[in-house]
């Protein structure tokens, strides 16, 4: 333990020769395509026996699998993923790696509509094979991912279990063990209509599933006893369905996100054997867990804070480790990324305060600490600006927080041309730390805003059931009043703001000019909704459902009372494009398969009849997420170009 506390200073020092580094550099303007590049170093993970570390490198859309030997960083593996889109990367065993990557197609043979489809490839460094995860089945099997991977076993005992799904009907989902050494597969569990995911215990045995039945909206939690399954606990969900975390402190319990009855939503801790619920037992109401990396059993959780996210740890060792990290990087974000099955060596993230994203790896045994990685290696510190925590009330009192990006070097903004910035979802969140698409555009001079307005997610349930039905209302105004707020401080220019979204921020870029004139002098909508109705018609015809979950979840978030309610109509952006009072940039994937294409068609050409001014770019090849460097640099290039255009900050 002594070991442990003076690794402390072993830390700060490590951290402070980084920063004094960073700031030596030249300062200045970093170009442009710095920040549309995609993070250089991802997917950072230890091998279980703590000797090895893989990672994904990428070079422009060229993406590579490295393999080190921790021992003197050698390279010892890797393979060429070229322009695939790389999703994760696991250990299995000290041999293996799988490399989990999606590509937008369909799977005919399923009657599956294109979509982003997952596959699996196994690694093997001695021999340097690579082979697809699910190709050594037996025939008559979809050869693409259905569900998430979980491996359990160390050493040549480790297998991967996932979910496999018959090209014959009825389509039902069974549970197999791989064999990554032959590629083998062994059934598990039967296949059972509408089985969702498994919680499997340290030696692979399934202990507990999800069940979900469309038409009734019936989620259930059932457990396995006596080589049956039984139902713990089911309810009634249309919209917000529960789901499994893993396993709790014991193999007789799991940790589930949902709703109790008369209780908030949130993680818990259920018996399987009595179906009692208990709260967590942390300081906080968890945002998310932290499984130990041999048992999988609940080891700590997280909270995400204005300030960045906590972790508290059940076990008292890993508590004092991760108390000892956390204090030697004041000032920063810090995320543990990986463990070593025996504690012993730990790869953390850290971000903020002119960080824009490093990879450090902890070793307790040696008591020491190196940089092992950077995320943007071309961003010193004087080059990413200062991001502030901002707090202001909406026009009903309603309070909302968020986060304000100053230019680089900045430390007193006094009249700056701003950016609203809102976030896609629209049940999601905006964090601190570094942001690429908003310090991409504060190095340009502008200060941005990235607004938590009502309806997004991690900020209690009262924060988000207040979005419920205010599209383009509530949800709308909380953004411009934002802009007041800034100006009555006066940081920025009211007469000098612009919003730009991706999303359902791209939907609020549209609905800027068209739903709240009278604010922006100019809005970029990156794969934005612009007509609700022809949105929530598109995803029942995707989901072949016209009360799909996801019809639910549109229609109750837009305030529609059914499929195809036309009161939708006076918030789509399309239906008033002749109220415009700003121009408009439209980007739009051709490969989007969240939000389609139309969506920005439909819009230029409501903007066209109604004679507004307007661009459109189709980005050929990409996605919803902006997976590829290309199209995402050309974004990014292309919002400025709009921006200085339409609202120069110099």
């Amino acid at each position: 333990m002594k070991k442990l506390y003076a690794l402390v200073a072993a830390l700060a020092v490590t951290f402070l020769g980084h920063v004094g580094l960073a700031a030596a550099q030249d300062t200045g303007t970093a170009p442009l395509e710095v920040f549309g590049r995609m993070p250089a170093m991802e997917s950072v993970q230890l091998s279980p026996d703590g000797s090895r570390l893989a990672h994904i490198a990428v070079v422009g859309e060229e993406r590579s699998l490295l393999i080190h030997e921790l021992d003197g960083m050698a390279v010892i593996g890797g393979v060429r993923a070229g322009d695939t889109k790389v999703r994760g990367l696991d250990w299995i065993g000290s041999d293996r790696v799988l490399l989990t990557t999606t590509a937008t197609q369909s799977g005919a043979a399923l009657g599956i509509r294109r979509q982003e489809l997952a596959d699996a490839q196994i690694y093997h460094i001695p021999t340097r094979e690579v082979r697809n995860l699910l190709t050594g089945l037996d025939g008559g099997f979809f050869t693409k991912l259905t569900g998430s991977t979980i491996i359990r076993g160390t050493g040549d005992d480790a297998a991967v279990y996932t979910r496999v799904v018959p090209l014959r009907p009825p389509a039902r989902a069974y549970l197999y063990r791989i064999d990554p050494e032959t590629g083998r597969g062994q059934q598990v569990e039967d296949g059972e209509p509408d089985t969702g995911g498994y919680v499997l215990n340290a030696a692979g045995e399934a202990v507990a599933r999800t069940r979900y039945e469309v038409r009734s909206s019936t989620w259930s939690l059932q457990a396995k006893r006596g080589g049956f399954w039984r139902t713990v606990w089911e309810t009634t969900a249309p919209i917000d369905t529960p789901s499994l975390a893993g396993l709790g402190r014991t193999e007789q319990t799991v940790v589930i996100y949902a709703a109790p009855e008369d209780g908030e939503a949130g993680l818990y801790e259920v018996d399987l054997e009595s179906g009692s619920w208990t709260s967590l037992p942390f300081a906080f109401d968890p945002d998310f867990t932290v499984s130990h990396p041999t048992s999988g059993l609940l080891a700590g959780a997280g909270v995400i804070t204005d300030e960045g996210q906590d972790y508290e740890f059940l076990d008292a060792r890993m508590a004092v480790i991760w108390r000892a990290i956390d204090n030697a990087y004041p000032g920063l974000v810090v995320t543990l990324r990986s463990w070593s099955d025996d504690l012993s060596r730990i790869v953390i993230f850290t971000n903020g305060s002119g960080d824009s994203g490093t990879y450090h790896l902890i070793d307790l045994e040696a008591g020491s600490a190196q940089v092992i990685g950077y995320a943007y290696p071309d961003l010193n510190a004087d080059l990413v600006g200062a991001v502030r925590v901002v707090r202001y009330e909406a026009s009903d009192g309603m309070e909302i927080p968020g986060y304000l990006t100053l230019p680089p070097g900045v430390t007193e903004p006094r009249g700056l041309p701003l950016v609203v910035l809102p976030h896609g979802g629209p049940a999601a969140r905006d964090v601190m730390g570094f942001d690429w698409w908003a310090q991409g555009l504060a190095s340009r001079g502008y200060a941005v805003l990235q607004p938590n307005f009502r309806g997004s997610a991690g900020l209690g349930d009262d924060h988000l059931e207040a979005g419920y039905g205010e599209w383009g209302l509530r949800m709308q105004t909380d953004l411009s009043d934002g802009v007041r707020h800034l100006a009555a401080e006066g940081i920025i220019d009211p007469q000098r703001v612009c919003i730009v979204g991706a999303s359902y921020g791209g939907y609020a870029a549209l609905a800027g000019p068209t739903l709240d004139p009278g604010v922006y002098r100019c809005a970029v909508s990156v794969a934005g909704v612009s007509d609700l109705r022809t949105m929530v018609q598109w995803s029942a015809s995707q989901a072949g459902r016209r009360d799909s979950p996801v019809v639910r979840y549109w229609n109750r978030f837009m305030g529609a009372e059914r499929l195809g309610d036309r009161s939708l109509d006076d918030r789509s952006p399309a239906f008033r494009a002749a109220e415009a009072d700003a121009p408009i940039l439209l980007l739009h994937g051709w490969d989007d398969t969240v939000v389609p294409y139309d969506q920005s068609r439909i819009m230029a050409e409501a903007l066209e009849q109604a004679g507004r001014p307007y661009e459109l770019i189709r980005l050929d090849g990409e996605d919803h997420w902006l997976s590829r460097a290309e199209t995402r640099q050309r974004m990014l290039n292309e919002t400025v170009r709009f921006l200085e255009t339409h609202n120069p900050a110099r």
